[in-house]
């Protein structure tokens, strides 16, 4: 009986994560069953930690500021100031209960290939500007708080163009050769990643993206000299933008005009792999990338990307803490009223 149960034990087919009940620790109810109070005390502990201790974003000082329990704020013991627990955040000035961004968050953790403000408006059961806003906040915040600090070991990179497709002429005579760049659309842009490979587990440990306008060897260099470690393994492609790399680094190269992958096992596959959920949030989710925000889009795909095998509860923690991190953004304040970025987020 003990040897059948092994045997049963052992060749169990191999279950994926996301289907495993480790992956799923937090579900939206969870958070639409909390209160205003328990939603208040969900964010206060997020940003601030549990105890009675709060931080002043005005003065800084830690302590245990005098709350106002009628009006759920505090008065700063050192500068008088009066704050929220949303005060100084992405979030602050807010309009709906605390309990609707959380929910916000926890909608946008499961949709682990992006999700559209319609989809998201719907759910929350707000205005389409309302959540597109929220939508966008979130990426902000996932934007500054990421961590770009230089990657090592074994380092794959690729190059995605978007916003670049032009609707060919009804008539053969009349379509012009697209590959040359006075034919080429002006909004088309490069979406570059680097992934560093993971030595504990199969994958990718983790990504960055760097928009440019093309791929081209001064950007290139650019961004590798800048986060990649010296002494590290650069895995590319075929492009010449990748030639004057060899100088700096070990790089080896795949030409996939002949083959995907090459004698000596080198791929790019980790950046290609980004890119296959990067294309999925596009056509499937947003459907346009506006070049004002595509840094945030290609981002939150890195971000997906890097936190595929977290509980989503985890992940909903990680994202709320970076959401309560992040400073009251000018570009978000007063965005259907005009107040809209003006420059894209050019890595160059």
């Amino acid at each position: 009986m003990l040897d059948i149960m092994w045997f049963m034990a052992h060749n169990e087919p191999h279950q994926h994560f996301l289907l495993s009940a480790k992956a799923r620790t937090l579900s939206a109810r969870q958070v639409f069953a909390l209160t205003d109070q328990q939603a208040f005390e969900t964010f206060k502990e997020v940003r601030w930690g549990p105890g009675e201790e709060v931080t002043c974003p005005s003065c800084g000082a830690v302590a245990k500021h005098y709350f106002l329990g009628t009006r759920k704020q505090w008065r700063c013991k050192d500068c008088k100031h009066t704050f929220s627990v949303t005060s100084g955040t992405i979030f602050a000035n807010h309009k709906l209960p605390l309990k609707v961004y959380l929910a916000a968050i926890a909608i946008y953790t499961n949709a682990v290939k992006g999700i559209s403000a319609l989809q998201l408006g719907r759910d929350l059961g707000v205005q389409y500007k309302t959540a597109f806003v929220m939508a966008h906040k979130i990426r902000e915040s996932l934007m500054e708080q990421r961590d770009s600090t230089p990657l090592a070991g074994v380092v794959h990179m690729d190059g995605a163009y978007v916003n670049g497709h032009i609707r060919p002429k009804n008539k053969k005579a009349d379509r012009v050769d697209r590959r040359l760049a006075e034919h080429q659309k002006p909004g088309k842009r490069c979406v570059f990643v680097m992934r560093q490979k993971c030595e504990e587990l199969a994958g990718a440990k983790k990504t960055l993206t760097f928009v440019i306008k093309h791929e081209n060897q001064t950007d290139v260099g650019n961004l590798t000299q800048a986060f990649v470690q010296p002494g590290s393994i650069v895995c590319a492609d075929e492009s010449n933008a990748y030639d004057q790399l060899h100088a700096k680094f070990d790089t080896r190269r795949v030409n996939h005009q002949v083959e995907y992958r090459a004698d000596d096992g080198t791929t790019n596959n980790l950046a290609e792999s980004y890119f296959s959920r990067f294309r999925r949030m596009q056509y499937g989710q947003v459907h346009k990338f506006g070049n004002l925000y595509l840094a945030n889009y290609a981002n939150e795909a890195a971000y997906r990307e890097d936190t595929r095998r977290w509980p989503n509860g985890k992940i909903f923690n990680d994202i709320a803490r970076k959401c309560a991190a992040t400073r009251t953004h000018h570009d978000w304040c007063g965005y259907w009223q005009g107040n809209k970025r003006s420059t894209e987020r050019l890595a160059s």
